[in-house]
């Protein structure tokens, strides 16, 4: 079973305006639109109970009705209740930009990390002296 985590998603835009977050489970990369993107949608604007290392899109609009400016934003979610921003874009191609990118977030998911433990980026605070000390200490 995979542990949630508690975060606050983002809104993004205008509330007044067309806005949505949702977690992405895959990418349909014949489709360069928004329907690439299968998920659970969320509510953004508050915290929200999503599995850790999810990766969560956040999509929103300002500016008038009638010329909508649009942003969207991919996070990948942390066992400490962070997001960690990994791509931003804006205007009408902002499904095609992000698609890659995600793409890839779902694929270094599912290859996940050796002994299926999540990799933490809070490793990088450590010198390579000492994970390797760490290695040598634990024989791997």
């Amino acid at each position: 079973m995979i542990p949630m985590v508690a975060v606050e998603i983002p809104l993004v835009g205008d509330v007044r305006h067309k806005n949505w977050a949702k977690v992405v489970a895959g990418v349909d990369e014949t489709k360069s639109s928004g329907w690439a993107y299968d998920g659970e949608f969320i509510a953004a604007g508050g915290v929200q109970d999503v599995p850790v290392g999810s990766i969560v899109m956040v999509y929103g609009e300002k500016g008038s009705r009638a010329n909508p400016q649009m942003e969207a934003r991919v996070f990948v979610a942390n066992d400490d209740g962070t997001l960690t921003h990994e791509q931003t874009a804006t205007g009408r191609a902002w499904a095609r930009t992000l698609r890659d990118r995600v793409a890839e977030l779902l694929a270094d998911a599912a290859q996940g990390s050796p002994g299926g433990v999540a990799w933490d980026p809070g490793i990088m605070k450590y010198s390579d002296e000492a994970i390797y000390e760490e290695f040598r200490r634990r024989e791997l």
